[in-house]
């Protein structure tokens, strides 16, 4: 099927590369490229070939058998990756073969769509690209863009499949193209440095099936030290074998006439409510719809239907007016327009719009009522900043200025919004100025310079970006010390300021964004606030049961608040005062504090400043800042401290419900895994699990040991994802597993019968499992494997090996999925032992390293003896020493557990044969 492309000359269309080769040397449908080493074939000539897409089995240490979604692919001596076979097509949308129409063509770009947003949401990165062929195949089209402006991308958008560029390169070599840094890209492809000169890293995979590469998938990242994120490369993998296989039913692809852009979610912020209430006038009866029952502050469905309910919300200064507009309305049908004000439940009020006219027969009055008093306030609150601000979108045209950046440009708001700043303001026309918007959106790092406004005005502009746009800061600036220099002056660097400097607002706010849990609020908060700020101390109480607790504290003496723990919230205390009134406090010395709150026992601080945390009228807790020396509280400073309380107060808010709701799923998962682990004679049995420590800290890794009635079934997997959504999957897949292994079937049926269970239930994920069926009595055993990496044989000898396994594809890829079972012996005082890919992949270690260093590890642990055997049984924790078998897992997860930063969660289960 072809989707269409524009012809060459055409818009959009880009020459071919006039240093190509001739039309010989131009491949076509470039067949994906097999590992150009692949391991070598196992002596037994009765094993059985492996089915497209699974692993061969493997003479003994040869390397780990691989799968597209779970194995990292050879690394070649360039640093670029063979692609290996992908996984088996998935079940078409439409029928294959069908003539190509609009339904075909809109079901390609959706999947194109999906599949390029979850591979940059998977790998962490910040946008991506789809290159698809040219009906000819000469050329690569521009097919599906996510988080990149199009316009930056303007002379990439068709690239030849000779081209020396990294589409075209993971295109004809079938190859993973990773670029981690600036220096890496001009050394390699000097074409692609030349024509995007930003600070990223890149990388491209082939989008290949067995019968050939489709196209080319594409992900940016900011440029680090650290290279790409941990697990990227992976994940950039599997996200281009997902692709191919949604794709593999509609044959040819060619791309459209223009590339799709996929929208991301806009921007959390202030949400604007609308809600409507129909007056039926004759029967003086009043219909509320759900929205505005919450605006109102009622519960959803408690509206009685009574116009004086709904008056008595209202300020009553703003009645008369309203009645007034009502009664017109309703005589004459003219519509009206009146602010009122609603009384919040938790004191105070807000401003809503109403809009109201009547309608049918002239019976009925209805109104629309519109909320909007977070987002004005919002506004307002940058409206009164002295900093000029201004906002661009990912396009670069302005979408919003402030007063003071009108004044500071010397333009109206009317004459900007819209535009390019470069095209309406002459003195920022220099190519130079648009290119540091490039380069910040490009490389999604801040950055600053020097402009001047004729006739001698220089300003320093921040921008600000991130996949939406970017934000901008603009302030009065001094001349530098060569203004004629060729060279675009910078901007001094952001630097800690005094109070109130609009730069820690946004620096305060940027890192609560990060910011999920309560502790991590709070570290937050001590790392920005009391540098800079220049505070000495400061002191985080949440409100909670009707008491103040301390939740973090830095600076003050040992013991200085201890006495000040539980104070109920009507003690006459600044802290607590200041949240029951909601307004913030100001001592500028110490004298001030006396005579407010005489005998309040005092530190060496001389002024504080105790601020409210308040988020959407609910009190959440205080805040206090202590400086050394007595200090003026100028406005400014009163206004930032302000917003800076109501940030941190939001982020609490979000953060205690982050806590409780990751309770909930800390307690879904322990009670997902087993209990206890079945108690068998001659057999023995341990298992560890660590939950990652990124996000929710929980995944969908699991273990399981079923008693069965011809023996033991021992499980493990790893369902892809860290949230609620894979842990419920986890359970699922668990529970399938134990039904059918529990009910007698042979391996390789249950993972069939749980891969269809996968496929039909569709959550969205896949994932991993690895199954053996050992017979205690003589330790004959049956092993199937889909998508997971292969266990390890200890021998009694200490002699450790990779489990030749054959495999078959990740579960829930392909419904007609199959998986082969190989024979294993365990010997007795054999340890057998299965784990999860988060025990042997690190940011900085590969798989099949990982999987190494485990047999290594495993091999050199020392004697396994029975539990209670010997006066030492798990030694002394060194190499070689002898040890239990709950004392070899502990060794063998302990460096995981030592990790502070574990990005995937880790399952372990060992078998010993006694």
């Amino acid at each position: 099927m072809r989707l269409g492309v524009p012809a060459d000359g055409e818009p959009g269309a880009a020459a071919v590369d006039p240093d190509a080769p001739g039309p010989v040397d131009v491949p076509t449908r470039p067949p994906a490229t097999a590992d150009p080493d692949p391991p070598p074939a196992a002596p037994d000539t009765a094993t059985v070939r492996s089915a497209p897409g699974t692993a061969a089995p493997r003479a003994p240490g040869a390397d780990p058998p691989q799968t597209p979604d779970t194995a990292p692919l050879p690394a070649q001596e360039d640093g670029t990756e063979t692609a290996g076979a992908p996984p088996p097509p998935a079940e078409p949308i439409a029928p294959p073969g069908a003539p190509p129409g609009a339904a075909h063509r809109d079901a390609v770009v959706k999947l194109l769509a999906e599949g390029l947003g979850r591979a940059v949401a998977l790998t962490s990165g910040y946008g991506g690209l789809v290159y698809l062929p040219s009906p000819d195949h000469r050329s690569l089209v521009l097919s599906t863009v996510v988080g990149v402006p199009l316009p930056l991308l303007s002379a990439f958008r068709r690239i030849a499949v000779v081209a020396p560029l990294p589409p075209a390169e993971a295109y004809r070599s079938g190859r993973t193209i990773v670029l981690a840094d600036p220096d890496e890209t001009m050394r390699r492809f000097p074409r692609l440095a030349v024509g995007l000169p930003y600070a990223f890293s890149f990388a491209a995979a082939p989008i290949a099936t067995r019968d050939g590469t489709l196209g080319v998938l594409c992900v940016l990242w900011p440029s680090t030290e650290a290279g790409l994120p941990g697990g990227a490369r992976r994940q950039l993998r599997s996200s281009a074998n997902r692709i191919a296989a949604s794709l593999a039913p509609y044959g040819e692809l060619a791309a459209a006439d223009e590339p799709t852009v996929v929208q991301l979610p806009p921007p959390s912020g202030p949400a604007t409510r609308v809600g409507i209430f129909d007056w039926d006038i004759p029967g003086r009866a009043i219909a509320v719809d759900r929205e505005l029952e919450a605006i109102l502050g009622l519960a959803p469905g408690s509206f009685d239907g009574r116009l004086a309910t709904l008056v008595e919300r209202l300020s009553p200064e703003d009645m008369p007016l309203l009645r007034e507009a009502a009664r017109r309305a309703a005589a004459d049908g003219r519509p009206f327009d009146r602010q009122v004000r609603v009384r919040d439940p938790r004191g105070g009020h807000r401003t809503l719009d109403l809009r109201g006219r009547r309608v049918a027969d002239g019976t009925h009055l209805v109104v629309v009522v519109l909320d909007d008093s977070a987002g004005s306030a919002a506004v307002a609150a940058v409206e009164r900043l002295r900093d000029g601000v201004f906002a661009l979108d990912a396009e670069g045209m302005v979408v919003y200025v402030n007063r003071t950046a009108e004044m500071f440009l010397h333009a109206r708001r009317d004459e900007l919004l819209g535009r390019h700043p470069w095209d309406v303001l002459p003195w920022l026309g220099d190519p130079a100025y648009e290119d540091r918007y490039r380069a910040a959106m490009l490389s999604r790092r801040p950055t600053a310079f020097l402009a001047c406004r004729p006739p001698d005005h220089w300003l320093a502009f921040s921008l600000y970006p991130d996949a939406h746009g970017v934000t901008g800061r603009v302030v009065a600036a001094a001349e530098p010390a060569d203004p004629h220099s060729a060279v675009l002056p910078e901007a001094p660097p952001a630097a800690p300021a005094s109070l109130g400097a609009t730069y820690h607002l946004l620096q305060l706010a940027s890192a609560l964004t990060e910011a999920v849990s309560v502790q991590e609020v709070c570290n937050t908060v001590l790392e920005q606030i009391l540098p800079g700020y220049g505070g000495q101390e400061l002191a985080l109480y949440l409100a909670r049961d009707g008491r103040m607790h301390l939740v973090s504290q830095s600076g003050y003496p040992e013991g200085f608040l201890d006495r000040f723990e539980a104070t109920p919230l009507g003690a006459r205390l600044p802290g607590t005062e200041t949240l029951i009134a909601g307004t913030p406090l100001f001592f500028q010395s110490s004298r001030e504090l006396l005579d407010a709150y005489p005998g309040i026992p005092q530190d060496e601080m001389r002024a504080w400043a105790f601020l409210p945390l308040i988020a959407s009228g609910h009190p959440v807790g205080s805040l206090i800042l202590g400086f050394e020396q007595p200090r003026t509280f100028t406005p400014e400073d009163r206004i930032q401290l302000t917003a800076l309380g109501g940030l941190i107060a939001q982020a609490l808010e979000r953060a205690r419900l982050y806590d409780a709701e990751f309770e909930l799923a800390r307690g879904l998962q322990q009670a997902l895994l087993p209990h206890r682990l079945p108690a068998v004679p001659g057999i023995a049995i341990a298992a560890r699990y660590l939950p990652g420590t990124r996000g929710m800290e929980i995944g969908g890794d699991w273990y399981d040991v079923i008693t069965t009635p011809h023996g033991l079934c021992l499980v493990i997997g790893d369902v892809e994802g860290h949230n609620v959504g894979a842990a419920a999957t986890m359970g699922q897949l668990r529970s399938a597993v134990r039904a059918f292994a529990s009910g007698g079937s042979p391996p390789a049926e249950v993972l069939v019968r749980t891969n269809h269970l996968m496929v039909d239930l569709d959550p969205g994920l896949l994932a991993s499992c690895c199954l053996i069926h050992l017979d205690p009595s003589d330790g004959r055993a049956h092993g199937v494997r889909a998508g997971h990496p292969p266990p390890l044989l200890r021998r009694p000898d200490g002699r450790t090996d990779l489990v030749d396994l054959e495999g078959g594809p990740l579960l829930g890829v392909d419904r007609s999925s199959h998986y082969p079972t190989t024979r294993l012996h365990l010997p007795v005082g054999s340890v057998l032992a299965l784990y999860t890919d988060g025990l042997v992949e690190t940011p900085s270690t590969a798989i099949d390293q990982g999987i190494d260093e485990l047999r290594s590890s495993l091999a050199h642990a020392g004697p396994v003896v029975p539990a209670g055997h010997g006066t030492a049984p798990d030694g002394d924790g060194s190499p070689g020493s002898a040890c239990t078998l709950d004392g070899l897992a502990d060794r063998l997860v302990g460096r995981a557990r030592r990790t502070v930063q574990r990005p995937d969660d880790i399952a372990l289960l060992l078998v010993r044969r006694e």
